[in-house]
């Protein structure tokens, strides 16, 4: 089932599912109970968000052995954890700023994981039980200022510097789906789930070990090789496999 949070006009947020080209309301909480209504709603009639608004966001680096060669760096050992904040997240169409601070402001397209059940100490053997469902991220980073200051807070936790979406897709098979990444019409990133150094499950016990998951938490797993620079007016389409595809435009940010 794909889930997807919307709004018409001046209405509130709301949650909902989708059939082919149309949209279900959705009654209660889609992580505890809920009812869906009709699809009848046409998707172009309505504007889409972001499909989850997390409590924390944890993200792997250097996840893909490629992509850790290209930054000239060793393949870690263990799960590599940074966090970016909530406020980084826009949805699909928003607009990625790029900020006065960075001259090299790069993409990196990801499978996200939406936790659905609250848990510490989960075993890897029991982790796909904790997954809420999957959906498309876009870990923009500032590479200039990650570089400088040695550490990631700052070069990835810029305002819309995490693009999320379309939707959540519940029935998704993590194992081997292929990733891609196209500025404007330049393909930029191609490769598969599979080749993931630590996959969903290991990543979900490492990460558990540390903190309590929460429902609507949100796992960044890595990207692949081949990610590369942004400027002003690209178009960034970045697709998965069985759940769909997220685009977003580049602007410069004008500060006053």
């Amino acid at each position: 089932m794909r889930l997807l949070r919307y709004q018409r006009s001046a209405e509130a947020p709301q949650f909902g599912w989708v059939l082919d080209d149309k949209l279900g309301t959705i009654e209660g909480d889609p992580f505890r109970e809920f009812h869906r209504l009709e699809a009848n709603i046409n998707l172009e009639t309505v504007r889409i968000l972001a499909p989850i608004q997390p409590g924390k966001i944890i993200c792997i680096g250097r996840n893909y052995a490629e992509h850790a060669k290209e930054q000239k760096a060793e393949v870690p050992e263990y799960p590599i954890l940074f966090m970016k904040p909530p406020s980084s997240i826009i949805g699909p169409g928003g607009s990625i700023l790029l900020p006065p601070q960075s001259k090299r402001v790069e993409h990196e397209a990801e499978l996200a994981v939406i936790i659905g059940r609250r848990g510490r100490w989960i075993e890897p053997q029991n982790a796909l039980n904790y997954v809420f469902g999957y959906t498309i991220g876009m870990d923009i980073t500032a590479r200039d200022l990650q570089r400088r200051d040695g550490q990631w807070t700052r070069g990835k936790g810029f305002d819309t510097f995490l693009p999320l979406g379309p939707w959540i897709e519940t029935s998704f098979d993590a194992s081997d789906a292929m990733i891609t990444c196209y500025v404007n019409e330049e393909l930029r990133q191609m490769g598969s789930t599979r080749d993931m150094l630590f996959p969903v499950q290991q990543l979900i016990a490492f990460i558990s070990s540390v903190m309590t998951l929460e429902p609507g938490d949100l796992i960044l797993t890595g990207t692949p090789s081949g990610v590369g620079p942004l400027v002003p007016g690209d178009e960034v389409r970045a697709s998965i496999e069985g759940i769909g595809v997220l685009v977003n435009k580049v602007v410069l940010e004008h500060h006053t």
